[in-house]
């Protein structure tokens, strides 16, 4: 009885592995990323479109809402050609709408949040600013992270298109295969370029378009090579290996100078925290002491103060510490 209870355990057991393995491998061949990319390019091959909806807009100009009023609204503020160009580099689909909604929302917020929790002026004041703020904070930290991505690729990206070229291929057809093969984002931006190129657009138009939605210098640099090139002629593979080896040199650079000032940047951010995590701490362990601060007008003058101080301390080490390469 027990050898055949044994013999069941040990069955039932690998009868449960081999079905999570079977699930692993169908998910696998039908959904993970080796499936997407075959059936990226059995649609490319086939003629199909290659965008996840099915199909491609070919209007030149984003819409800035989903309504016709409101996008026409919208265009006539000069500020939202900005944000909605600040919303490309970022990588969001979003509709400059969309961002608006939400940047009135984070200020509702700001503005209900410090009366339901019945917080004093002072820190109601600094409540409302840092919900008001969430929106655009997290917007550029967004971009930042693409274009620091982008950067990332772009030696790699440079020696992709310098053997393609050096292959026999045409340059259109370089930015294809760049962006079949490629990771995104910047394979998706140099897609997103051959596909503008397909539906009319200049090719110098279109390399334009990309440096304006990549703000990165060395992108740029390699634009202009290319441009350069098919103006005045040259080697444009020996051009894009030098602006490959510019940009690792300057990648390279970049991470030294970090590494040495890490020291400096880390004391900048304990110094610029320390304040706020002793005034929590005072709070949590004798309101009394440190209440006078919140509400007396004397204690919201010197906290106001202390603020300011703060905050221009942080800016100013951050000056400091931060080296442009």
């Amino acid at each position: 009885m027990d050898f055949a209870w044994t013999g069941f355990s040990v069955l039932l057991f690998a009868a449960v592995i081999c079905l999570c393995e079977g699930a692993w491998l169908w998910w696998s061949n039908s959904h993970g990323h080796s499936a997407r990319r075959v059936a990226r390019r059995l649609r490319l091959m086939s003629g199909r479109t290659d965008s996840a909806g099915g199909a491609i807009s070919i209007l030149k100009e984003r819409r800035y809402a989903a309504a016709p009023a409101l996008d026409r609204l919208l265009r006539r503020m000069p500020a939202a050609a900005a944000l909605d160009r600040l919303l490309l580099q970022a990588g969001l689909r979003w509709q400059v709408a969309r961002f608006l909604a939400v940047q009135g929302g984070a200020v509702l917020a700001g503005l209900l949040l410090p009366a339901v929790l019945h917080l004093p002026p002072l820190p109601a004041a600094i409540a409302g600013l840092l919900c008001a703020a969430a929106p655009g904070a997290m917007l550029l930290r967004a971009r930042a992270a693409r274009v620091r991505r982008i950067e990332s690729q772009l030696p790699e990206m440079a020696d992709f298109l310098a053997r393609a070229l050096r292959a026999g291929h045409s340059f259109a057809n370089v930015m294809q295969m760049a962006g079949d093969e490629v990771a995104d984002p910047l394979g998706g931006e140099f897609r997103s370029t051959y596909e503008e190129v397909n539906f009319g657009v200049t090719m110098q138009d279109a390399l334009h378009n990309l440096a304006a939605r990549v703000p990165l210098t060395d992108l740029r640099y390699l634009v202009i090579a290319v441009l350069i090139q098919r103006e005045s002629g040259g080697n444009l593979a020996e051009l894009l290996d030098n602006v490959s080896r510019m940009t690792r040199a300057r990648l390279q650079l970049l991470a030294q100078v970090r590494v040495m000032s890490a020291e400096g940047r880390m004391s900048a951010w304990v110094l610029t925290l320390m304040p706020v995590g002793l005034m929590a701490a005072m709070q949590l362990t004798n309101p009394k002491y440190s209440g006078v601060l919140w509400h007396d007008p004397n204690g919201q003058r010197l906290l106001w103060y202390a603020v300011c101080a703060i905050v221009a301390g942080m800016v100013w080490m951050r000056r400091i510490v931060k080296v442009r390469v």
